[in-house]
């Protein structure tokens, strides 16, 4: 399942739901404003994430400069209740299923969250004439019909 982490007003955020909607992959939307975010769900966003704090804080938000904090002094549990108490400094969006994880709206790099097997059949494209066209045929438009999984 393909979870996104989202806030009002965030164009980033509109891209990757829309992209979503359009390949028709369903996903939950977590609003950091709207819902609390428990310590097990931000731990697991800070494992995720290759480059800790830095992939998903921004260290340049207005609660991070106006109170002088040192993201990268604090020990997990200390960044854990600043993160629940200021949700505002996380990155957004964030995206992550069982395999992948992103931060912010990349069109290059969103494709990893079409499952497998899409994927593989969008390698070979299709047509709208094609059973599997609304999920890998939106995917890639090359035109290329060969081994397109009609049924």
């Amino acid at each position: 399942m393909i979870v996104i982490y989202t806030s009002p007003g965030c164009a980033s955020c509109r891209k990757v739901k829309q992209w979503l909607k359009d390949r028709n992959l369903p996903y939950v939307e977590k609003n950091i404003f709207k819902v609390l975010l428990n310590d097990s769900e931000i731990k697991h966003l800070l494992m995720r994430s290759e480059n800790g704090t830095d992939d998903i804080i921004s260290k340049r938000s207005k609660v991070i400069q106006d109170s002088g904090i040192d993201i990268d002094s604090m020990k997990t549990d200390e960044l854990i209740e600043f993160v629940k108490d200021n949700p505002s400094v996380l990155k957004r969006p964030i995206i992550l299923n069982e395999k992948s994880f992103q931060v912010g709206y990349d069109a290059e790099e969103i494709g990893v969250f079409v499952p497998e097997e899409l994927r593989r059949l969008a390698d070979h494209s299709c047509d709208d004439s094609c059973a599997n066209f609304e999920g890998c045929g939106k995917v890639r438009a090359d035109g290329s019909k060969e081994e397109c999984g009609k049924e």
